[in-house]
């Protein structure tokens, strides 16, 4: 009876941010990004490691691949996304691929709806991107919804694609193709 109690007492959050704001990711930035890379949530839909050190990320700030834009949403100051497009090389130009991270505490509330949407619409009227392509997780069900809300669609399955919290799990190739 006290859960049901405490959860009474807590005010709703409202389901929508106002007032994000998207903009390019700065060298300052990387204390704020790192602590995002460490949190259990947005660490278990990426690549990373626990324990991400501040110097790694630093430097990965620092010097961004040529090509690439890198994005970071905030709310009333506080960085709570990021995300980046890649631009591929050569004959792949047409194509790039990315991806993207919420805070664990602003999960459901627009961020990721907000930075998608802006990274499709650089892909789509300043680079000249026709082929978007991304992995997700095959238990990430918010991300794929996200994903398809913005045309992404399943392209295949690619099997035992990590090793994440002691086994091997699955992932999504999708893409988002524009003619």
């Amino acid at each position: 009876m006290k859960i049901a109690e405490e959860i009474q007492e807590k005010p709703p959050r409202p389901s929508r941010l106002e007032g994000l704001e998207i903009r390019a990711m700065r060298a300052t930035d990387a204390e704020a990004v790192n602590a995002l890379a460490n949190m259990p949530g947005y660490r278990y839909g990426t690549l990373r490691l626990p324990h991400a050190r501040l110097e790694e990320t630093r430097k990965w700030v620092e010097s961004p691949t040529p090509g690439s834009i890198a994005l970071v949403v905030t709310y009333e100051g506080q960085i709570v996304g990021n995300g980046g497009i890649n631009r591929f090389q050569g004959r792949r130009s047409h194509a790039a691929s990315l991806g993207m991270g919420v805070h664990d505490d602003f999960v459901g509330r627009g961020v990721g709806s907000a930075l998608l949407g802006e990274m499709v619409q650089v892909a789509d009227d300043w680079l000249d991107i026709r082929r978007l392509e991304l992995t997700v997780y095959t238990d990430n069900e918010a991300a794929i919804a996200l994903y398809r809300k913005f045309g992404f669609e399943m392209e295949g399955r690619l099997k035992q694609f990590a090793f994440r919290n002691g086994e091997y799990v699955d992932a999504y190739s999708m893409a988002r193709l524009r003619v």
